[in-house]
């Protein structure tokens, strides 16, 4: 990988719900109303209007992409996108690479430069960590490689151990 776009590329351990970037991404249910993981405590942390935005969004397909405001976030804005249940699908890898595609696309047509992902189907979707990250990290390099408006994509974990996933594939690229 270029040196330019991995030194756009960064990995934090911690609460994707505290960062001060310009959007973060929900990985949401198809509904986008709100559930457990990594959407409970985006929707908590936004406070209720962000599920009142979400309403007439009318869910999302999987691997597609929306936006709402971030309200009560440190993010100015929220990008919600499905990712795949792991194992329902020949086509997981092509799903999930789509949730980052697409987070990414609406984020430049939004002026969006700073975003944080968590580890999108990591948690109840199943999908192996050292596969999704595999995913995540390519897709957003080639990514990067195309657009220059983003400057700095953050990986945010919260386990140790999907922290040390990421930084080991970083470092090997």
């Amino acid at each position: 990988m270029e040196k330019e776009i991995h030194n756009r590329m960064g990995i934090i351990k911690g609460d994707i719900t505290q960062m001060e970037t310009d959007a973060i991404v929900n990985a949401a249910n198809r509904t986008l109303l709100g559930g457990g993981g990594v959407d409970g405590a985006i929707h908590r942390a936004a406070g209720p209007e962000l599920l009142e935005a979400c309403r007439p969004l009318g869910g999302c397909p999987t691997g597609e992409a929306k936006i709402t405001p971030g309200f009560n976030l440190p993010a100015k804005y929220v990008i919600h996108t499905v990712g795949p249940v792991y194992g329902n699908s020949l086509k997981d890898a092509e799903l999930l690479a789509n949730c980052y595609k697409n987070s990414l696309d609406l984020a430049v047509r939004n002026g969006i430069r700073t975003i944080a992902f968590p580890a999108i189907s990591c948690g109840v979707y199943g999908y192996p960590i050292e596969e999704a990250a595999t995913v995540a990290i390519n897709t957003v390099s080639e990514f990067l490689r195309d657009n220059r408006s983003i400057q700095k994509v953050w990986f945010v974990l919260f386990s140790q151990d999907a922290y040390d996933v990421y930084d080991r594939l970083l470092n090997e690229k």
